[in-house]
C-alpha cells in the first residue's frame, strides 16, 4: 500500500487507487463529469493547495530565494492544525490503501507536490 505523487492530467498507472487533486481550482474548460475519467482527480481536496497568495510566490519565482521563499510560505501553511492533520491521516492510509496526491504542474521540482512528497516521507508515509 502506497501514496503516489503524481501529475494531475498523465495517464493513471496499475495500483494507483483514488487520486486526490491537490490543487486550488479544477481543471479549466473540463466538465465535473470528466475529471475523473480524463485523469485529473477523483476527489478535489483543495486543503492541501497552496493558498492563492502562496500559488503567486511559486509562480513568480525566478529564483533559488524566491522559491525558498515559497517553500517556506507553503510549509508554514501545511503547518497548520488542519493540514497537519489531513497530512498525519493521508500518512497513516498510506500503510493500509492505495492512493495518490497531484497538482498540474509539469516540473515536480517547482510544485508544491515536491514538498508533499518531503511531508508525506516525514511523517513515515509509504512513498512509491
Amino acid at each position: 500500500m502506497t501514496v503516489r505523487i503524481v501529475r494531475l492530467g498523465a495517464p493513471r498507472v496499475a495500483g494507483e487507487g483514488l487520486r486526490i487533486g491537490t490543487v486550488r481550482r479544477p481543471p479549466r474548460g473540463v466538465p465535473a463529469a470528466r475529471f475523473a475519467s480524463d485523469d485529473w482527480y477523483d476527489v478535489w481536496y483543495p486543503e492541501l493547495a497552496p493558498s492563492p497568495e502562496v500559488v503567486k510566490l511559486g509562480q513568480q519565482a525566478q529564483t533559488d530565494k524566491d522559491w525558498e521563499a515559497f517553500k517556506k510560505r507553503y510549509r508554514a501553511e501545511m503547518a497548520e492544525p488542519a493540514a497537519s492533520r489531513t497530512l498525519d491521516l493521508l500518512a497513516a492510509l498510506s500503510h493500509t490503501a492505495d492512493f495518490s496526491v497531484g497538482c498540474y504542474c509539469e516540473d515536480e521540482a517547482r510544485c508544491h507536490r515536491a514538498l508533499l512528497r518531503a511531508l508525506f516521507e516525514a511523517r513515515g508515509a509509504r512513498l512509491e
